[in-house]
């Protein structure tokens, strides 16, 4: 059987997927195809319900239950693991809704963390996550929400933080950051739910083995970035939550749903075995 998979280029999931990419475990007769695409991207073809497993951000999970159960391994969740708003200038924090602000994508957890710290901020724009650290730095925006590699990139670069989005949401909410997951089409039966659960444990430990060296396909993914940032980002985002998202991570995720008033009673994660 073949399914298709979108996944982002970020070193996290390269890593992730990497076994399953290249068949270095037993897939038990299943093949994927994959597709690579932005975060918000994966988001929008979620929510066209294209792909039969697909990485998309927690925020956006609640708009796609019908069709879509997350999985228990492959979740982007954890402490310390937040975006940044960033700028050129210390803004006073009661100044910031007011800032014109760069956003990943409007369905992005990135989004919703803004919202949850800024919940009057109405002048955003939603940029390529890549694209708006420059974007600040040339003055089009005031601010921006950056995500991914960045956060080990913008000081550098002249900028500084305004808040951690993630640790104001941990200091709320005494949860973990529920940034995305791997989810899965609903209608599937369990057992396949579930073996394709157990194959990306097998595909993260299989990466595991050889980690910290890193495969020439996580590094052809991130194209420019620095060896020492894929490592930083795969230590960041790949934990615990990764390989069997926590009780405390489900409280998370669970968390967001009700803020984002969800009422649905259908499961939020696949059966455990």
């Amino acid at each position: 059987m073949k399914f298709t998979v979108g996944i982002s280029p970020c070193p996290n999931d390269t890593f992730i997927f990497d076994a399953m990419y290249h068949s270095l475990i037993d897939t038990h007769g299943m093949s994927f195809e994959f597709i690579f695409e932005d975060v918000e991207t994966l988001n929008k073809l979620a929510q066209q319900g294209k792909l039969d497993i697909v990485k998309m951000s927690y925020a956006n999970y609640f708009s796609v239950l019908d069709n879509y159960i997350m999985l228990r391994s492959g979740s982007a969740l954890g402490n310390g693991v937040g975006p940044l708003l960033i700028a050129k200038e210390n803004f006073p924090i009661q100044e910031i809704s007011n800032l014109s602000i760069a956003i990943p994508g409007i369905h992005t957890t990135a989004n919703f963390l803004l919202s949850f710290a800024f919940s009057e901020s109405q002048n955003r724009t939603a940029l390529p996550f890549s694209d708006i650290e420059n974007k600040v730095l040339q003055g089009e925006f005031q601010a921006g929400v950056i995500i991914h590699e960045n956060r080990f990139t913008y000081q550098d670069k002249g900028l500084i933080q305004l808040l951690d989005l993630g640790e104001y949401w941990e200091q709320k909410t005494e949860l973990p950051i529920p940034l995305g997951g791997i989810a899965i089409r609903r209608n599937l039966s369990d057992e396949m739910q579930s073996q394709i659960n157990f194959l990306i444990q097998s595909s993260i430990s299989y990466s595991r083995k050889s980690y910290p060296v890193l495969s020439q396909f996580v590094k052809n993914h991130a194209q420019e970035m620095d060896e020492a940032v894929m490592l930083k980002h795969i230590d960041l985002y790949v934990n615990e939550n990764t390989f069997e998202i926590s009780a405390n991570g489900i409280d998370a995720v669970t968390k967001m749903g009700s803020i984002l008033h969800h009422n649905s009673s259908l499961p939020l994660f696949v059966k455990t075995n």
